[in-house]
């Protein structure tokens, strides 16, 4: 089986050794706890934004054979929501990204994400609805907040506060990985 995970530096493993990231320990979690072989497909690209992601989306599917692969963990908003970009464009990107997969028929997992709490409660309160939303209006499961447990933790994150350490990719892992397992049907 193969898993797209596609997303930004939370998935691309950004400051993290080789094996240390999220697609790397993912994988071997997978294996660890499935009974067949799983590829996960490292997608993320560092600083992306949704709209950078809705752009290479058809690029981002290329390596996967015939271009489908069993799961797509849909991993972006973060950058979005540092950024303070307008919500507005966050779901239109989000929902245009989870209608091309659907309309291909490809299963998606929505990693959700949550507006850093510096942007207010107006902000927030048209953000945070954008992943629920996505996956209630596709059918698709949805992973509530991508850093659960993670988030706000120095002990689990590197030096500027935003990317987990391995450790905190590690308890990513051991939360999402039995959503995984459910989305891939095992």
């Amino acid at each position: 089986m193969q898993i797209l995970a596609f997303g930004d530096s939370l998935t691309a493993g950004y400051g993290l050794a080789p094996g240390e990231g999220f697609t790397e320990q993912l994988e071997v979690w997978l294996n660890e706890n499935a009974e067949v072989a799983i590829e996960v497909i490292n997608a993320g690209v560092s600083g992306d934004t949704s709209s950078g992601g809705r752009a290479r989306l058809e690029w981002g599917l290329a390596p996967v054979k015939d271009g489908k692969p069993d799961l797509v963990i849909l991993e972006l908003g973060a950058n979005d929501g540092l950024r303070g970009i307008d919500p507005h464009i966050t779901a239109e990107n989000i929902d245009a990204m989870a209608a091309t997969l659907a309309e291909r028929d490809i299963p998606v997992l929505i990693a959700g994400m949550m507006a850093p709490p510096n942007l207010g409660p107006d902000y927030a309160a048209v953000f945070n609805p954008i992943f629920p939303d996505t996956a209630e209006k596709y059918g698709f499961p949805l992973y509530p907040f991508f850093l659960d447990g993670v988030a706000a933790d120095a002990s689990l994150n590197q030096s500027d506060g935003m990317h987990p350490t391995a450790e905190g990719v590690k308890i990513i892992v051991e939360k999402i990985g039995p959503v995984v397992l459910e989305a891939l049907g095992l």
